[in-house]
């Protein structure tokens, strides 16, 4: 597994440098659960910003982090968690005074839509009526490593580790429970509000179980476009911004937090 993630963000980095970037080309790479509000938000930049074309790059905040360490060419980066913010900073990877926290959201628990499994609290998904959880992998998703914290501070992890199903990011625990394919899933509330026609949520794990769950974002360090990146990230923590992310369910970041 770990042979192939490691391939896996080798070939990306690759993927990134051979798209052969471009003088007023913008590249963020962005956890996957804020893919709506980037792609909305980088609408409204290019709008301003006549020429500028922005590549995204969509992934889990601990493979995001890897791609930059290796070298792949990322102007902007926007972490679903201060973990991986925190480990760039550390190696002199990010712009230490473009880094800025700009959102929170809270951890759920859902099921498929047309679930009968009656899940109220975390002890529910002990039960046999819940045979498989889908979390993200807590090696790189910052959503996984929020569940296990969660469920390591209810006395749960290991009792529950057997039913775990580890997906790359939030977006495929959305994708498993909504086919049915497992009986609950760890996700974001404003990932759970994006597909809402195939998931429900059953209940928010406790709030004091698990770090609040913070969005950080900041410039690379060896961005050629770092005066564009912090144009971005100004966009992103301004009154259009806020508004967007609120939106999307987002809520303000805790004061203090970056």
């Amino acid at each position: 597994m770990r042979l192939t993630r490691n391939l896996a963000v080798a070939l990306a980095v690759v993927l990134l440098a051979a798209t052969g970037v471009r003088a007023q080309d913008l590249t963020l790479s962005v956890a996957v659960s804020l893919k709506d509000v980037t792609e909305e938000l980088g609408r409204t930049f290019t709008a301003a910003h006549p020429g500028v074309t922005l590549r995204y790059n969509f992934g889990a905040s601990g493979d995001l982090q890897k791609q930059i360490e290796a070298g792949a060419p990322i102007d902007v980066f926007l972490s679903a968690a201060q973990r991986q913010m925190d480990e760039l900073e550390k190696q002199g990877l990010i712009v230490v005074a473009s880094r800025r926290a700009f959102a929170r959201t809270l951890l759920t628990v859902i099921k498929p839509s047309d679930s009968k499994v009656d899940i109220a609290r975390a002890t529910d998904l002990l039960e046999a009526r819940v045979g498989r959880v889908a979390i993200g992998n807590p090696k790189t998703v910052p959503a996984g490593q929020y569940a296990e914290e969660s469920l390591r501070a209810l006395g749960l992890w290991a009792r529950l580790h057997p039913k775990l199903v580890f997906a790359e990011n939030v977006r495929q625990v959305l994708d498993y429970v909504a086919r049915g394919e497992v009986e609950a899933g760890f996700v974001y509330t404003t990932d759970a509000a994006t597909r809402a026609q195939g998931v429900k949520e059953t209940f928010r794990p406790s709030e004091d179980s698990y770090r609040p769950v913070v969005y950080p974002g900041a410039v690379v360090a060896a961005s050629r476009q770092s005066a564009l990146g912090k144009a971005f990230l100004d966009l992103l923590g301004g009154p259009q911004g806020r508004a967007v992310l609120g939106r999307f369910g987002f809520q303000p970041p805790p004061t203090g937090a970056r």
